[in-house]
């Protein structure tokens, strides 16, 4: 158990370094076609201050150059909006995105056509190249929704650092499955309820309340004493449900920026949805396994690691949380 809790601590701290949590957010290439092979561009970049991730996106050979482009910086976002005419449509055409094996961040790529139909893709480091096959079949909308909730999840460090903690606080397998299932249960209903336009709440105080979220379990893991359950303790299950609500707004701030495709908006929230859940199981049970290894190599009382743990995840949910207060009253 040691080991494993030292090995979670290294994970952590490579978390935290500014590089990686400014890095992994996800550059947007949205492409809505407003005419017969005419597309309004957007390129959507992440950025601190005046820098911005050095990557550009480079469109098929039949799309015209913009006469003009709008460019702004904003919100630790940079924009650039144009339109291009691509003769002969885009199906069969590369677009590629230069600069993306330097840096450690993915592009989601999004063209929704005139009729509603909708294709996206996530460009990688090792995939910055996308051949465009038109209009998407419910198969491949379905694969592609999926895929993008697997790596939304596991690229959301801070929903799995509240997942995290909740397994240090936990310490028998039936109350890990009610709290999970609650965690689960409740992010679906806002996840679905928020993409679908039912209801919404602003993005900063969401993102602030989860960084709080984190800090609020951490601590509990700290002041656990033997024989005094503290609330957490009592009522894993009911706390992971309550913040669970707010995790789902996270999750549906991504899943909005994308959007669903018209024809298939039931078949790609599901999708999407089950994509979040299958990276919260693989992510939950990797830990389990490295736990249950560790434990039988250490003879070492795991208590002091874990609350070495539990603050390493507080220092790094309280810079979250300080970091996002900063950014919305700035």
């Amino acid at each position: 158990m040691t080991r494993a809790i030292l090995l979670i601590i290294l994970i952590v701290v490579a978390m935290l370094s500014p590089a990686t949590a400014h890095e992994l957010r996800p550059a947007f290439l949205d492409m809505r076609e407003t005419a017969p092979s005419t597309f309004d561009v957007m390129w959507k970049v992440p950025a601190r201050g005046d820098m911005r991730l050095s990557i550009s996106a480079r469109l098929p050979e039949n799309c015209s150059k913009p006469a003009e482009t709008m460019k702004s910086l904003e919100q630790n976002v940079y924009l650039e909006r144009w339109q291009t005419v691509c003769s002969g449509g885009l199906s069969g055409r590369s677009i590629v995105i230069d600069g993306l094996m330097a840096v450690a961040s993915d592009v989601l790529l999004r063209i929704e056509y005139a009729d509603g139909t909708l294709e996206t893709q996530r460009l990688t480091a090792a995939n910055p190249a996308y051949t465009v096959r038109g209009p998407q079949t419910a198969l491949e909308t379905a694969s592609t929704y999926f895929r993008l909730g697997v790596a939304h999840i596991l690229g959301g460090i801070d929903h799995l650092l509240f997942v995290l903690a909740l397994l240090l606080l936990i310490s028998d397998w039936r109350t890990l499955l009610k709290t999970i299932t609650a965690f689960t249960f409740a992010h679906s209903i806002t996840l679905t309820g928020a993409a679908l336009g039912l209801f919404s709440l602003p993005q900063a105080p969401v993102e602030i309340t989860i960084a709080l979220s984190i800090v609020f379990v951490a601590v509990e893991v700290v002041k656990r004493q033997p024989g005094r359950k503290r609330l957490a303790e009592r009522w894993p299950w009911v706390i992971a449900f309550l913040f669970g609500l707010l995790h789902g707004f996270g999750f549906a701030g991504a899943l909005t920026e994308i959007g669903l495709p018209q024809k298939d908006v039931p078949l790609a929230l599901l999708s999407f949805n089950l994509g979040v859940e299958a990276g919260q199981l693989l992510f939950v049970f990797a830990i389990l396994v490295v736990m249950r290894l560790a434990a039988k190599l250490s003879s070492l009382s795991p208590v002091h690691m874990q609350r070495a743990a539990a603050y390493v995840i507080g220092i790094a949910s309280s810079y979250w949380l300080l970091e996002r207060l900063q950014l919305a009253f700035a």
